[in-house]
């Protein structure tokens, strides 16, 4: 029997573990849809019946998913405290939490339902092709964020030596200009802070050169490993 369970809740070929996967996946959006619409005001008494009982029953079947993958786990321990068992709890924890609770706290509860589109993840092989692809080009990643860091606050001491006396109140400190230094090289540009000066200006031109490398590189890195990991699964295949 427990074979059996884990042989329909686990992602397998078979034709019911499909049906099953496609019937959560469907149930998560009915219940992020029915989320958004109840925060429509002015909703009909009716409306929000039928909305509440939408949610019961999602709850109650995403409750028993929940406790039917701990069931059939192996190591049930590591399986409620890694990321899906904390998504799967996550879903459905808030429902329980509104017993007995203040009614004005229930608002700051009712975004943890939005952890229910993260269930998806799990019946998402592409999503599974992009972990790996992270996991192979982690050390570069890693690597790459490390440089960025160091870019930044070369970037802010830049700046500083050439804008702070023409502009102290927006550069006073290396600190101050650490976050036009972050605007900038993630060429984001929110323009509260530019420079002035011939000096700053040509600097910026630098930086921004910069900053569209520090962009196209990690997309680069993911999509390299992302092509090897979808590579490796139709090799093996």
């Amino acid at each position: 029997m427990k074979q059996r369970i884990k042989n329909i809740v686990e992602i397998n070929d078979n034709r019911t573990s499909k049906v099953f996967a496609i019937f959560i996946q469907v149930l998560i959006l009915v219940s992020i849809i029915t989320f958004t619409l109840e925060t429509i005001p002015d909703l009909k008494p009716q409306t929000r019946t039928i909305l509440y009982v939408i949610e019961v029953f999602s709850v109650i079947v995403f409750t028993i998913e929940y406790l039917l993958r701990i069931y059939v786990s192996e190591r049930k321990l590591k399986f409620i405290f890694s990321f899906y068992g904390i998504i799967d709890l996550l879903a459905i924890l808030p429902f329980y939490l509104s017993f007995g609770v203040d009614l004005r706290s229930l608002r700051a509860l009712r975004f943890l339902r939005l952890f229910r589109i993260l269930k998806l993840v799990r019946y998402n092989r592409a999503m599974n092709h992009f972990t790996t692809a992270i996991k192979s080009a982690k050390e570069e990643i890693l690597l790459f964020l490390f440089i960025t860091l160091i870019l930044i606050y070369f970037a802010a001491v830049g700046i500083y030596y050439f804008e702070n006396a023409a502009q102290p109140e927006h550069f006073s400190s290396i600190f101050d200009s650490l976050w036009w230094a972050i605007v900038t090289l993630t060429t984001v540009g929110y323009g509260d802070v530019y420079p002035i000066t011939v000096g700053g200006k040509v600097f910026t031109f630098f930086i921004l050169l910069i900053g569209l490398g520090i962009v196209a590189i990690p997309t680069g890195i993911i999509s390299s490993a992302l092509t090897k990991s979808v590579d490796n699964k139709e090799t093996d295949n």
